[in-house]
């Protein structure tokens, strides 16, 4: 109570005026033998005792500062501009939520614009939305997309192997139910053979850029095939690498879709994320979420509003094409001020030292007896497949104790990379880092 400014005399009045006498008549209607239980509470802390403790359960968390980080896989480990955390922790932003009329929020629509306008640049689309739950959902919401754009006349959705695996489960467990053949990811198929399985029953074809092992495919052959028979393609992109390579809107891409954690959001033990969605004009009034428009009011200055498709669209049950009814908005304004933070000169930088560390650290690596980089001559960015001359477990645990945190284990999700750890190095990993990781994997042999 030492934190509620009520005397005791305001309390008996307010208690007065809706007809009691005590606190305790307040709970009449519960029980008397589940009434006031006695609770085995502990004796009362100080502020002091209280951070102690407090500070003692957070430091039993192993956190990024800790280790030196080589595991990937979705969730990325890249330096955040102080200013971030600063600025989402202005009142305005950490509790705003989108009111009913969103127009009387004039800063939060003008802050998902910023967000829509830098993703439309980043991915080369027409249009973007202010944000879903993570990356997975993002790729669920383009399947619903391309259901809505051939009008449900096709049932055929093909997925990349090449896609993070997680995201396709998220796929098949939206779309369960429905009269789907989801298909495409099994095995390993190259994206020829994806090409070669589209045919006029084809929805949507779906393929990582870069892909879930790092490596860059270039994919203007299958979007025209894609096109000609009819079908939709949606690239899954890492936004860090697009800050090097060529957007895939200008590859033929109709839609864009992945995880915008890179840009400026913590690791955060898995959440909250921000998936990211880019669309073709075409399509634009078929995706989830909201667009923000920038017009003029009446007295001619600058007014920000919803646009494209009506608020109507989501709460009428009929006419939804999702059941997206909010979105990661303060994660999204990370992202902005992260984008407006790096620029375009910052964002090369970054997926540069990405790149070139990432291929030094391969390059190391591909020398160690026992090991083999996948693929090496090929082009990818900052992941990389290494086979290994042991589990991948054993290997991780090694590591560990010697405070890295090693690569994903590939095995997990595809069967025929037992023992192949996928690799990551970012801007975050040092030299020094690469050299000592390179030098406990090396170790593994002598064990």
């Amino acid at each position: 109570m030492s934190y509620i400014p009520h005397t005791d005399v305001e309390r008996q009045q307010m208690l007065a005026a809706i007809g009691v006498t005590t606190v305790e008549d307040l709970f009449e209607a519960v029980p008397s033998a589940h009434r006031f239980p006695a609770l085995d509470m502990p004796a009362a802390m100080s502020e002091m005792d209280i951070l102690a403790e407090m500070l003692a359960l957070s430091e039993a968390n192993d956190h990024a500062q800790d280790f030196a980080i080589f595991r990937g896989a979705g969730a990325y480990h890249h330096f955040i501009p102080a200013a971030i955390n600063h600025l989402l922790l202005r009142g305005e932003f950490l509790t705003a939520y989108t009111p009913y009329q969103p127009e009387v929020s004039q800063g939060t629509l003008q802050a998902t614009f910023e967000y829509q306008s830098m993703m439309c640049a980043l991915t080369g689309m027409d249009a973007c939305n202010a944000s879903h739950y993570d990356g997975g959902t993002s790729l669920a919401e383009a399947v619903t997309v391309a259901l809505e754009a051939t009008r449900h006349k096709r049932t055929k959705i093909l997925l990349s192997h090449g896609i993070h695996p997680h995201y396709r489960d998220v796929v098949r467990t939206y779309h369960q139910g429905r009269d789907l053949d989801v298909t495409g990811d099994e095995g390993a198929a190259s994206l020829a053979d994806l090409e070669a399985m589209i045919d006029d029953n084809t929805a949507m074809v779906a393929l990582g850029y870069p892909n879930f092992f790092g490596q860059i495919e270039a994919f203007s052959k299958l979007a025209a095939t894609a096109h000609e028979k009819g079908a939709l393609v949606t690239v899954v992109a890492n936004p860090t690498a697009l800050g090097l390579l060529k957007p895939p809107g200008a590859m033929g891409a109709d839609m864009v879709v992945g995880e915008a954690q890179p840009l400026g959001v913590p690791l955060g033990f898995g959440g909250p994320y921000v998936g990211f969605f880019g669309v073709k004009m075409d399509y634009v009034r078929r995706i989830a979420g909201r667009i923000v428009g920038e017009t003029v009011d009446k007295n001619g200055k600058r007014a920000y509003v919803m646009t494209l498709r009506p608020r109507e669209q989501d709460i009428r049950r009929e006419k939804a094409t999702s059941n997206i009814c909010t979105n990661q908005g303060l994660m999204a304004l990370a992202a902005t001020i992260y984008l407006c933070l790096m620029g375009k000169n910052g964002m090369r930088k970054v997926a540069e030292l990405c790149y070139h560390k990432a291929h030094y650290a391969a390059d190391m690596i591909d020398l160690l007896e026992g090991y083999e980089v996948l693929d090496l001559e090929k082009p990818f960015f900052h992941e990389f497949v290494v086979k290994c001359p042991t589990s991948v477990a054993a290997l991780n645990k090694h590591l560990i104790e010697r405070g890295i945190v090693g690569g994903y284990d590939l095995g997990q999700d595809y069967p025929h990379l037992q023992d192949h750890m996928l690799v990551c190095v970012t801007e975050m990993n040092r030299k020094e880092e690469i050299d000592a990781l390179v030098q406990a994997m090396g170790e593994v042999n002598a064990l």
